[in-house]
């Protein structure tokens, strides 16, 4: 799609979709498996399912979507496809990012950049440089991240806080805590999806996904398009959530 057939994503939100819509990506390996292709395809077809589920958000009035593109344990994958991985990260940003900020989404990157390449690093930070003033979709992307090593380094912060004598114990609440994570502004997920019919979030946002609805649909993410956003949000709808109280309705 050129820059001039990519309308603007707005900001705009609906009373029955969810504000914040958190995605893993899963499934790329097996769907290539199936068709007898290398993984890599499979990883290719992948990112043309997130440009898909990227501007179907915007178009639904999602205000946040968070995609876990590359967790902090990728890394312990054959060599071949960390690089093959992270070439496509490189190709998204360098293809991807003019249009994503004529469309007006804001990209932010949640996960650690110690350790990684400087090229990968300073697309990075190209892509929150280019778009921080964008007031569309929020495309939160989880990269080299973990939610175990995120909880941790918030404690850590915290505790350096305290060793300089800037917090007591009595000051670390849930509110102080959340204010040390990677996102502290965020708005927490209302609604996880996982494709590929696994049904865990294998470290991801688990302090923020205390009260999310989870959704686990059994399609692999090369498949996942409009239609299956849709029904993931309909599923939502269905939901009563109480956050621990009373019955509170979806989307309100």
């Amino acid at each position: 799609m050129s820059e001039s057939e990519a309308p603007p994503i707005a900001a705009t939100s609906h009373p029955d979709v969810p504000r914040h819509v958190a995605i893993i990506m899963d499934g790329n390996g097996r769907w290539a498996a199936a068709r007898g292709l290398p993984r890599g395809e499979g990883h290719r077809r992948g990112v043309e399912a997130l440009r898909r589920t990227v501007r179907a958000a915007g178009e639904l009035g999602i205000r946040y979507l968070t995609i876990f593109s590359f967790s902090a344990e990728n890394w312990l994958r054959p060599k071949a496809e960390v690089q093959d991985l992270l070439g496509l990260l490189r190709r998204f940003i360098r293809h991807d990012l003019a249009e994503l900020h004529s469309s007006n989404v804001r990209v932010r990157i949640i996960g650690t950049r110690d350790g990684l390449a400087t090229d990968i690093r300073l697309l990075l930070e190209e892509a929150e440089q280019l778009t921080r003033d964008n007031d569309g979709l929020d495309l939160i992307v989880a990269f080299n991240y973990g939610a175990r090593q995120e909880i941790a380094r918030a404690a850590r912060r915290i505790a350096e806080k305290a060793a300089r004598g800037e917090l007591s114990p009595e000051d670390v609440t849930v509110e102080e805590f959340s204010r040390h994570l990677d996102s502290p502004d965020l708005v927490d997920p209302d609604l996880i999806i996982r494709t590929s019919g696994e049904q865990r979030l294998s470290n991801f946002l688990l302090w923020q996904a205390a009260y999310s609805e989870l959704v686990f649909l059994p399609v692999y993410w090369p498949d996942f398009d409009r239609a299956m956003l849709e029904q993931a949000l309909e599923e939502y709808r269905r939901r009563e959530r109480r956050f621990g109280g009373l019955v509170a309705r979806t989307g309100s």
